[in-house]
């Protein structure tokens, strides 16, 4: 008998709670069942009840503060003075490229040889990035340069890159151009025509088997050259020599000119050197690099946008 009165007290305690519980009950009811319960709002059209929408997509302008506030962060990150100056888009039609005055060769108009020249035609503020030889594989500079997405074009000599092709493939996928810089950086001058060839073309087939293309762009090391360095150049598929306008180190800038200015359209070179060679890091050389053209008001383009 006391068994039963405490089952009748237990069903008692259950409908209580039942009815007390009902309003909620139904309500997850109607989620579960996809529904909304009474003066629940409803779901968002092509919405599935549960789940988040779909990201919004930011308009232009939110995206282009997005971008700024990432690349403030970074050149705080990396010690600049300033966010570097985004480029112009590249020209519609690509200026006539032709050999500096005096910087040319016997035959060079005749034979159609590739122009040696150390600015690009444009009234446009932009400077031109380049990096020469391969001995210094800093991770640290790839990063840097990729945040703050500073194009540049590197020249590269067998030799000294032959050791890490890989880490000038991840700079190559980053969107950054390789060029050719000779197989072992000689002094072009004083060798034959055949072994100018050997030493360009040469480098065009490691370059083509190792980056999937021959350039048409070379520098002759030391910004040497005489006549049969360009007939070889041109025989080797190559179509333009630039050699640079200043020269940055870590330390200190060098000028080929008599005003010690930028101009707009100069070639900057620079090259892949370290603690080894340097009082400083390839992430300093950049500081200072992209310090000055940055004051001055000039943005770094990329070169071949320009070829």
């Amino acid at each position: 008998m006391r068994l039963v009165v405490q089952n009748d007290k237990s069903r008692a305690r259950l409908r209580t709670v039942a009815r007390r519980c009902g309003v909620a009950a139904l309500a997850c009811a109607a989620l579960a069942s996809g529904c909304a319960a009474p003066g629940a709002p409803a779901p968002a059209p092509g919405r599935e009840p549960g789940r988040a929408g779909p990201a919004q997509a930011l308009d232009p302008q939110a995206r282009r503060a997005a971008e700024h506030a990432r690349l403030v962060a970074a050149a705080q990150h990396w010690r600049l003075d300033r966010v570097p100056l985004t480029p112009p888009a590249p020209p519609a039609g690509k200026p006539e490229i032709t050999p500096r005055d005096g910087f040319e060769v016997d035959g060079q108009e005749e034979e159609n040889l590739p122009p040696v020249f150390t600015t690009v035609p444009t009234r446009k503020k932009v400077v031109f990035l380049t990096i020469d030889d391969g001995a210094e594989k800093d991770p640290a500079f790839l990063r840097m340069m990729s945040d703050l997405k500073i194009p540049y074009t590197a020249f590269l000599s067998n030799y000294l890159v032959k050791d890490d092709y890989g880490y000038f493939r991840r700079m190559q996928s980053e969107g950054h151009t390789l060029n050719n810089h000779t197989l072992t950086h000689p002094y072009l001058p004083g060798l034959s025509y055949e072994e100018q060839k050997d030493e360009i073309c040469g480098m065009q087939t490691v370059m083509k088997k190792q980056f999937g293309k021959a350039p048409t762009v070379f520098r002759p090391p030391y910004g040497n050259y005489n006549g049969d360095t360009l007939r070889a150049a041109k025989v080797c598929g190559i179509k333009y020599a630039p050699i640079w306008d200043e020269e940055v180190f870590v330390d200190h800038w060098e000028y080929r000119d008599w005003d010690r200015s930028l101009h707009p359209g100069d070639i900057v070179l620079t090259h892949f050197r370290g603690r080894d060679d340097w009082d400083g890091t390839m992430v300093d050389d950049m500081r200072r690099f992209l310090n000055k053209v940055t004051r001055e008001g000039y943005a770094v383009a990329r070169l071949e946008d320009y070829l």
